[in-house]
């Protein structure tokens, strides 16, 4: 594939990973429409790579006094400042991250194939779409990041592992769920990004370990290290500007996209043009 459709697909899984509207969706849906060939593992693991680095950069503050906590041991502390506040958010970053890590490794082969349909991602769109509609009517939006409960984090993590599902988006589920479950906008997201961290990286070593056994032409290392460096800095530019996004606005915007994108992808569909 050229390195200028490389590029485009860099810049988009940059802007859609962390956006509520499918990456996976996104990246299966240009190429398919623009008869592109598949870019391969090795771009695969570039975009993993890059959106890792973005997302881990703009928490890096988080992550550091997560595992500050750690280190010091069990030094108590209520204020959300303290030893104590910390561990226990990385307890619950732990615990929202396994169903992920159960569905990945159970559905992985699944999600590469048979569920990366057009009918299953329009459709996946449209849930998703009315699930965040629900959760923005519904939910309380009463409750900040350091007030989320274990019961919390088990539900933005089993709606993560539906995100294995092609067209569901792992920040749309997640953030959803946090809604629903009392969380302010500012928190379900940034749970959400937190939550995806691990995932993320897991991704990244899983394929980069199929990606070692097979070997990558030396004439893809420009284009591969320009695609991380354009997800990431994409990625953390889509990370900064949802995060400031959320705080005086609702997610309808996304909701609308999602069912406008999710009704044309059915629509392709069922006309057979793609």
């Amino acid at each position: 594939m050229e390195t200028w459709k490389l590029m485009i697909l860099a810049v988009v899984q940059g802007l859609t990973e962390f956006l509520p509207i499918s990456s996976t969706a996104h990246l299966a849906l240009i190429p398919r429409l623009a008869h592109w060939q598949d870019p391969g593992l090795a771009f695969d693991v570039a975009l993993h790579v890059g959106t890792l680095f973005a997302v881990f950069l703009y928490f890096a503050p988080t992550w550091g006094r997560i595992a500050m906590s750690f280190l010091q041991g069990n030094s108590k502390g209520s204020a959300e400042t303290e030893p104590a506040a910390w561990r226990r958010l990385g307890w619950l970053v732990i615990i929202g991250t396994i169903p992920a890590m159960i569905a990945g490794f159970l559905l992985h082969r699944a999600a590469e194939s048979s569920l990366r349909s057009l009918p299953v991602m329009g459709i996946s769109l449209i849930l998703v779409a009315l699930a965040m509609w629900l959760a923005e009517r519904a939910g309380k939006r009463v409750k900040p990041l350091v007030a989320i409960s274990r019961s919390d984090a088990v539900t933005v993590g089993i709606a993560q592992a539906c995100a294995v599902i092609p067209g569901v988006s792992r920040s749309g589920s997640t953030i959803a769920a946090g809604l629903w479950r009392g969380l302010d906008r500012d928190g379900a997201t940034r749970f959400s990004f937190l939550l995806s961290t691990p995932i993320i990286a897991g991704a990244a070593l899983f394929e980069g370990r199929e990606l070692w056994k097979i070997g990558m032409l030396p004439e893809m290392r420009g284009p591969i290290a320009l695609a991380i460096l354009l997800s990431g800095i994409t990625g953390y530019l889509s990370i900064w500007g949802m995060i400031r996004y959320v705080r005086a606005r609702s997610m309808m915007v996304f909701v609308v996209y999602r069912l406008i994108l999710g009704t044309a992808i059915l629509v392709v569909w069922g006309a057979g043009l793609a």
